[in-house]
């Protein structure tokens, strides 16, 4: 399952990472009241469960409640990657000195944790580890052993993450083994002006097989899906998930599952094959 940027925000709070004051807003006139509440000048969030929002046009800066009521208005209903924005965060701004990026992702071919840290975190990201894979290190880590203080330091060292970014390093590392993650990212994590480590965003993918260890977790999941289908699925205890195109996929378990592909324009004939 993954989670929603608010969620993976309130997370990282409940582990000691620094994030910004935000507040989750289902209006426009919410995001207008939360933005006085925070100050005014706030940085309004599309909350889908895709990555690419600041490309789209889902993550913008409100100068004051009245530019933040705007935001929200422009941003709820658009459509990200086939994903519909029902609700915004709408947070507090943060002066940022540098930009890095973090993560811990399973392994499954090794059997352990990759520690993920780039010097270069942003947008751009993917791009940097496309062109110049050495910008970003990945670093093994023995599920057993885990992130102690020295594990950290050395994740740090070798993502060019300065020193101070090392307690985040640990902190994050717990939010993923107590919280049954199969993913935690910060994108970008950033120091900021005042020398703060804080994480600007996040993504969190839960192990599903650890469902039943957290059933308010994915009722309220279920409340807040993207997408009603997928709400319904979860419902009946099944997984739904929206892709492009005309084929479908039915799985079914035991390396058996079956394609249904359907044209654009009114068939001749179907086929289906398993």
């Amino acid at each position: 399952m993954d989670l929603f940027e608010h969620q993976a925000r309130e997370l990282f709070e409940r582990y000691g990472v620094l994030v910004p004051r935000a507040e989750v807003a289902d209006s426009a006139p919410e995001a207008r009241a939360a933005a006085e509440r925070l100050g005014g000048r706030v940085v309004v969030k599309a909350q889908v469960r895709t990555g690419g929002r600041g490309k789209a046009g889902g993550v913008r800066l409100a100068a004051d409640p009245a530019a933040a009521y705007l935001t929200a208005r422009q941003i709820l209903g658009m459509d990200i990657k086939g994903h519909t924005v029902h609700r915004v965060m709408v947070a507090e701004p943060v002066e940022v000195e540098r930009e890095f990026y973090l993560g811990y992702a399973l392994d499954r071919a090794a059997g352990r944790f990759l520690a993920i840290a780039s010097a270069e975190g942003g947008m751009e990201i993917e791009e940097v580890a496309v062109r110049r894979p050495e910008a970003v290190a990945r670093i093994p880590v023995d599920p057993d052993e885990g992130v102690t203080e020295a594990k950290a330091a050395e994740i740090a060292a070798a993502g060019g993450l300065p020193a101070e970014a090392a307690p985040t390093v640990r902190r994050l590392w717990r939010a993923l083994t107590e919280q049954d993650a199969l993913l935690v990212e910060v994108n970008p994590l950033v120091r900021t002006r005042d020398g703060a480590i804080v994480a600007l965003d996040g993504k969190v993918t839960l192990d599903d097989n650890a469902r039943f260890r957290r059933p308010r977790a994915y009722a309220a999941d279920t409340a807040e899906a993207d997408d009603p289908r997928e709400a319904e699925a979860a419902a009946r205890g099944l997984n739904y998930v929206t892709l492009d195109g005309h084929v479908g996929v039915i799985g079914n378990g035991a390396g058996v599952s079956a394609t249904r592909t359907t044209p654009t324009a009114p068939p001749a004939t179907s086929s289906t094959t398993a």
